[in-house]
C-alpha cells in the first residue's frame, strides 16, 4: 500500500482499536458475570493478553485449558492463577502451534477426553524476524499465526457445535490493516520483507477464515468473533 494509505489506517487503527478507543465504550457492569460451568481454551495463554483472560476467566469460575508451548512457564503462570483466583479447574496443554501435525493431533485428543468447550480464543502469535520453516516445511509465521489456529479450530468445531453457547474468538491486530492479502505469497517465499509486515499479513489470512469457520458451523450457533488489537504485545506465546 501506499504512505498515504499506510498513514491513514495507521490513524483509523489509533482510533478505534487501541485501549484509550475502547476505554470510549466500555461498560464496567459488563463484566459482572459468572462462567462457572462453562470451559474455555486460550492459546498463548502463559503471557500477555493471554494470561490476562486466563486470569479473568478463573476469577469468573470458569473452567481454563491454556495451550502454551513452554511448560516451565506454563506450569509458572497456572500456579500464579489457581493462587490468585483460587480456581483449581485451570489445565495445562503444552502444544507448539507452528507444528501443525500435532496441533491437530491434540484438538483430536482434546475432543475424546472432554465433553465440551464452551469458547476457544486463539490468542497464541509469534513474530520471527528472519524466514524460517519448519520441520514440516512452512513458513514458521504462517505456520503458528495462520496454520496452526486453521487446523485447531476446524478440528474442535464439532466439540464446539455440543457444547452451550460457543464461541470462536481470534485474536488479530490492527497492523493488519495496512496489508493487502497475498494468496501468491502465503509463505513469503518470494518477498521476505520483516516480521512485522509477514505478521500483519497473517493477520489478514485469519480474518478470512472466519467466514469459512462460519460455513462450517451453518447449522449451529458457533459466534465467529475478530477481536482487533492495536500494537498488540508480542509476548503471546511463549
Amino acid at each position: 500500500m501506499s504512505l498515504y494509505r499506510n498513514g491513514i489506517w495507521f490513524l483509523n487503527g489509533l482510533h478505534q482499536y487501541t485501549r484509550s478507543a475502547a476505554v470510549k465504550n466500555f461498560e464496567p457492569q459488563d463484566l459482572e458475570v459468572s462462567v462457572v460451568g462453562r470451559s474455555f481454551m486460550i492459546t498463548g495463554a502463559n503471557s500477555g493478553i493471554g494470561r490476562a483472560t486466563a486470569m479473568a476467566i478463573a476469577k469468573k469460575g470458569g473452567t481454563v485449558h491454556m495451550v502454551c508451548r513452554n511448560k516451565g512457564k506454563a506450569e509458572e503462570a497456572r500456579s500464579d492463577i489457581v493462587s490468585e483466583s483460587g480456581n483449581t479447574e485451570v489445565h495445562v496443554h503444552i502444544v507448539d502451534m507452528s507444528e501443525t501435525h500435532n496441533v491437530w493431533e491434540f484438538a483430536e485428543a482434546f475432543k475424546s477426553q472432554y465433553p465440551a468447550l464452551n469458547v476457544l480464543i486463539n490468542n497464541a502469535g509469534c513474530m520471527v524476524h528472519a524466514r524460517e520453516v519448519t520441520a514440516e516445511g512452512l513458513e514458521k509465521n504462517f505456520a503458528t499465526n495462520t496454520m496452526g489456529v486453521y487446523i485447531l479450530t476446524q478440528t474442535l468445531i464439532p466439540l464446539l457445535q455440543k457444547s452451550r453457547d460457543p464461541r470462536v474468538i481470534t485474536v488479530s491486530s490492527g497492523g493488519m490493516l495496512v496489508q493487502k492479502l497475498r494468496v501468491a505469497d502465503l509463505q513469503s517465499e518470494t518477498g521476505y520483507v520483516d516480521g512485522i509486515t509477514v505478521y500483519a499479513q497473517n493477520k489478514v489470512r485469519g480474518g478470512e477464515c472466519n467466514p469459512g469457520y462460519e460455513r462450517r458451523s451453518c447449522n449451529s450457533n458457533i459466534v465467529i468473533m475478530l477481536l482487533m488489537v492495536m500494537l498488540q504485545q508480542m509476548s503471546t506465546y511463549k
